[in-house]
Parts: C-alpha cells; structure tokens; sequence
C-alpha cells in the first residue's frame, strides 16, 4: 500500500515538474510574441481634398492592428488643447482615403475640441496589409477597434470617452465593431451603406438566392484566374468616362471622385478600385448580426435623397434602447455628406459626442 502511495506521488511530482516546463515555455513564447509595427513611407506634406486649418495641429501617426498590420492615419489635434481629450476615430467611405473625406470630419471636430485620427483601413491608402486593395468584414472591423486601442494608450486622451465615426461602407464596419468593442462610448454613422446586404443582395435587395450563385461562381472562377495569373485582377473605381444614361447615383459619385472636388490618387475609387474577388466573404458574412445588443449611444445620419437612405433605416430598426437616433437630412443625397459643409451637420454631430462622451 506505502509503495502504491510512494508511487503515485512520484508520478505527481514528474507531472507537476512537466506541466511547470511547458507552461515556463509557454511563457516564454508569449514573451516573444510581440506586436511590432512595420514601418511606413508616409507622405508629410498635405496632400488632401480639403484645406489645412490653422486652429488644429496636424501630425502623421501609425498604430498597428490585431492581424499585424500597420495602419496610418491622420492625427488632429485643437491647437488650444489641455489636459485629457475626448477622442474619435474616424474612416470611410468605402473605397476612399484619409485625405479625403474622413479627414475632413477628423479636422472639422478637431476645431471643436476633440483630439481625432482619420485612418486608411487596412491595404488601402497609406497603410500596410497585402495583396493591396482587399476588403474584410472582419479586419475592416477590427481596424477600428485597433484605432481605440491606439487612442486608449495616449496620455493626452481620456480613455472612457472614446467615439468612432464611419461614412458609407465604415458606417457599418462602425456599428459592428460598437456591437463587439465595449470601449466604444459613442458611435455616428455617416450615409452608412452595409457593405453585406448590397453584396449578398444587390441594391434594392434585387438579388434571390440564384442570382447569388451566378455571382459566386463568378467570383471563385476570377480565383482561379488571379491564382493561375500570379496577381489580383482589380474591379476599377467609378466608371470613366462617364455614361450619359449613368444612374444618378453613379453621377454623384463621378462628381466627387474623378473630379477635383474629391479626386486623390491613392484612393481606389479615384482609380482602379478593389480586388474582384473582396466581395466574397461579404456575401457570407452579415456584419450587423449583433447591432441590436450595441447598448452604447448611436447616431446615424443620411440624405433625404440618397440612394443609400433604406441601409440606414432599416439598421436603425434594429437598434434597441433610448440612446439611439436617426437623422435625415432633407435634401442631401448620399455624397453631399462627404464633403458639403453647408449639409453635413457638424452641429449635431459635435452634440451627440459631447452628451455621450462624458
């Protein structure tokens, strides 16, 4: 019976000590998993669409995402700052860059007293990622949360008072990382597009399940092409020269990306646009699955005449609690709250974040 006792404690202790050398090795490889940043050839001089302001700081900055990935942004800065700010992240639209009209929100907010970043998602604009020019609904997600933890781990910025802000496809990957990332305090969508239905449906929801497959056979079959071709065929920006019996909406988006009212050439729908095959997962993928558990404040704003107003409705319908609203803005269609400062109602918006980020 002692030697059956002696026994088992010695099998013990030989597990014990194994167990204590895998964890210490386990340690060890945590110790080596670092997150590092790859360093970026960033443009300083101003390049954007808009006009430098001389009431905000200007600086570039880079912080690095949970897949690895170097973004840069756009840091701005009130010029008459002190103390702890409230911040916000700010992308979108969908196929543009920071130059453009995130950077405007970024700086017009800036001159009212927040310290904000205008960010290139990742593959796209200034930032890091290959094959360039794909689109996630995962990693475009996880682009603004990584945005938050770069703001959260700034001494000028007051961690419990942190915002985003998305315009047109952001506008969605905005409410789906509010509805995963906690830290988010408040959240204002921009003539928001959800970036899964119009790819899974079409516009209008014109698409049926076998339209679908057409569409998936199509893009598995541009698969095998660009894995046979070494490189990824891309679906080209907005359409030039343009049509004369282009839909309106393809006319409003010709007059700001190809024009120089919003052209800038790092921007994909100022030229060759996505990676074909970036519509895949989208199909798949539904990122407003959860948005009715977003228990932080929501504003969402669109154009009375936007093509694009039905997105923004019919995920406000989802929202639940009373810290939510929907402003439509008589009008405007869906580019005029790109970059038309007489529409874009800066007031409502700098409201919103001053009663939510408290």
């Amino acid at each position: 019976m002692r030697r059956t006792l002696n026994f088992s404690r010695v099998v013990m202790t030989i597990c014990l000590c194994i167990a204590g050398k895998l964890l210490s090795a386990g340690n060890l490889s945590d110790r080596n998993n670092k997150f590092t940043e790859k360093k970026l050839n960033l443009i300083q001089e101003w390049d954007k669409t808009f006009p430098e302001n001389d009431k905000v700081r200007h600086s570039k900055v880079t912080f690095y995402n949970r897949y690895g990935i170097t973004l840069a942004a756009d840091l701005y800065i009130p010029k008459n700052a002190e103390g702890k700010l409230p911040a916000i992240a700010i992308s979108g639209p969908f196929g543009a860059v920071k130059e453009q009209s995130s950077g405007l929100y970024a700086q017009t907010l800036a001159e009212r007293g927040f310290l904000t970043i205008a960010f290139d998602p990742s593959y796209t604009g200034e930032s890091g990622g290959e094959p360039r020019y794909v689109a996630s609904p995962d990693i475009n997600t996880e682009d603004f949360s990584a945005a938050v933890d770069y703001l959260a781990n700034r001494d000028d910025v007051d961690t419990d008072r942190i915002g985003i802000l998305g315009i047109c496809g952001w506008g969605g990957m905005a409410l789906n990382a509010a509805a995963i990332d906690t830290r988010i305090k408040a959240t204002v969508t921009v003539t928001m597009y959800d970036m899964s239905r119009v790819n899974a449906n079409g516009y209008n929801d014109i698409m049926d399940a076998d339209a679908r497959y057409e569409l998936r056979k199509q893009l598995n079959a541009q698969r095998t092409e660009d894995y046979r071709n070494g490189s990824y065929t891309l679906a080209g920006g907005v359409i030039d020269p343009l049509p004369d019996d282009a839909p309106q909406f393809v006319k409003e988006y010709y007059d700001y990306y190809k024009t120089e009212r919003g052209y800038h050439k790092r921007s994909l729908n100022s030229n060759d646009g996505w990676n074909k095959t970036s519509s895949l997962s989208f199909i798949n993928m539904p990122i407003l699955s959860y948005s009715d558990e977003i228990r932080s404040a929501v504003l969402m704003i669109h154009g009375e005449k936007a093509h694009s107003r039905y997105f923004s409705e019919d995920a406000f319908k989802k929202l639940k609690g009373d810290n939510k609203g929907l402003l439509i803005i008589p009008g405007a269609n869906h580019v005029d709250l790109y970059d038309n400062l007489q529409v874009i109602p800066f007031d409502k918006i700098e409201q919103f974040f001053n009663n939510n980020l408290k």
